[in-house]
């Protein structure tokens, strides 16, 4: 998808402000998309008169792709505005979009926001996390995403060996704290048939109890899943276990109460009800992290007031960077600290790394390590990582763009878009 100013000239409204500060326009933008083996990666990529680009990335294939017609739809409505007056651009496309606040909208805000924060930060020569506040750590701590999950679903794909057992549950424990990570995260995997797949009732095709009630099964399961990382990663790695919207409260808190013993960091669900995910913290003794697909503050706040979650897990792509701090700031003044939701690709890397790098209450970033092997190909500087921690780019902005010869070397398939 592709527009230009020309094209978006009737549509113009005037800024109220449009003499300060210079006189920058949005010019056009486009949406772009590469193969990243088991799915398509989307970035936003908007221009300027005056030659700067700003990129974002904006994960949508867990909402069946809807997202590239609003991104397209929203971002027609600032082309020929200064891109630096973030403020008032995103406060007009919420104002626009007030009766559905929330979903789908909110990502596809969230990613203009993030590709106007570029253009901003580059326009200043300043990094992105300057805009946010500044540095506060040059060295952000991760942990392994998806340990093990993609080795049974996307194996071959990632060009990863399978994993068709505990045994090698062990062997990648192992890898995990050779590799020096302080910690995984892993998914509920099955063994009890010919062929491994994943426990995911929660979602749509998945596996398990389509009415989301605790199997002894699954339960059984998850506590040998557990027991076989904590062998291979030993006790200084810590483990944690995200079983998503699969359970309602009840099984949530069957699967908390059996994983007890192998001191989990933190269990990880999914559910909009504050009071539910209240209700599995107070019953339980493992920590509980949640709320990474809530968008903003206002849907932020019961989970708040409810006292329901140890760590509050924000997804800084899908709310935009400006959102996602004023979100880590409301976790704040209830003393609980964030940690980020990021499965993607490059540059949502990149933007939650500047979030991490600013916010105050920082818990932890996600990585998924394991990913396809062009995956920093397709950007113009990848960031340092060693021992489980990663040191962003230099530069300004994000600290890299997106390499459009690289994307082209790896196009989409038509049907992931």
């Amino acid at each position: 998808m592709t527009c230009r100013a020309g094209e978006a000239a009737g549509t113009r409204r005037p800024s109220p402000n449009e003499d300060i500060g210079g006189t920058m326009k949005i010019s056009g933008f486009e949406t772009l998309y590469c193969n990243a083996g088991w799915r398509n990666l989307s970035f936003l990529k908007i221009t300027t008169d005056e030659g700067l680009v700003g990129w974002s990335e904006f994960p949508e294939n867990h909402i069946n792709n809807v997202l590239s017609p609003l991104v397209g739809h929203l971002t027609q409505q600032i082309v020929g505005e200064d891109p630096r007056r973030i403020h008032p651009l995103i406060d007009r496309l919420r104002r626009a979009s007030w009766g559905v606040p929330f979903g789908a909208v909110s990502r596809a805000i969230g990613a203009i926001e993030n590709a106007l924060v570029d253009i901003k930060a580059k326009s200043m020569g300043v990094p992105a996390y300057e805009l946010i506040g500044g540095m506060m750590r040059d060295s952000i701590r991760m942990y392994w995403s998806h340990c093990g999950s993609y080795h049974v679903t996307n194996w071959k794909d990632l060009g990863v060996p399978r994993i068709t057992s505990l045994d090698d549950v062990k062997m990648l424990g192992r890898q995990v704290r050779e590799s020096g990570y302080h910690a995984l995260k892993t998914n509920l995997m099955m063994f009890d048939k010919p062929e491994p797949y994943m426990y995911r009732p929660g979602f749509a095709g998945g596996s398990g109890d389509p009415d989301r009630n605790p199997t002894r099964a699954a339960i059984s399961a998850a506590v040998d899943q557990m027991a076989a990382f904590r062998e291979g990663a030993g006790p200084e790695v810590g483990i944690k276990l995200d079983i998503n919207f699969n359970f309602r409260p009840e099984g949530y808190l069957r699967m908390a109460r059996a994983l007890e013993p192998l001191d989990l960091e933190w269990l990880e669900i999914d559910n909009f009800d504050a009071k539910a995910v209240a209700q599995v913290r107070r019953g339980s003794n493992i920590p509980i992290a949640s709320c990474e697909t809530l968008s903003g503050r206002r849907q932020l706040r019961p989970f708040l007031e409810e006292n329901a979650v140890d760590v509050v897990i924000i997804d800084v792509p899908w709310n935009g960077i400006y959102e996602a701090m004023r979100m880590a700031a409301l976790a704040d003044a209830f003393e609980v600290n964030v940690a980020t939701h990021n499965f993607c690709g490059p540059i949502a890397t990149l933007i939650s790394a500047h979030f991490c790098a600013a916010v105050p209450n920082f818990r932890v970033m996600e990585m998924d390590v394991v990913q396809v092997p062009w995956t920093n190909e397709l950007i113009t500087q990848a960031p340092r990582i060693e021992n489980g921690h990663m040191r962003l780019p230099g530069g300004p902005g994000w600290g890299a763009d997106i390499d459009e010869e690289a994307l082209k070397a790896y196009p989409p398939v038509a049907a992931k878009h």
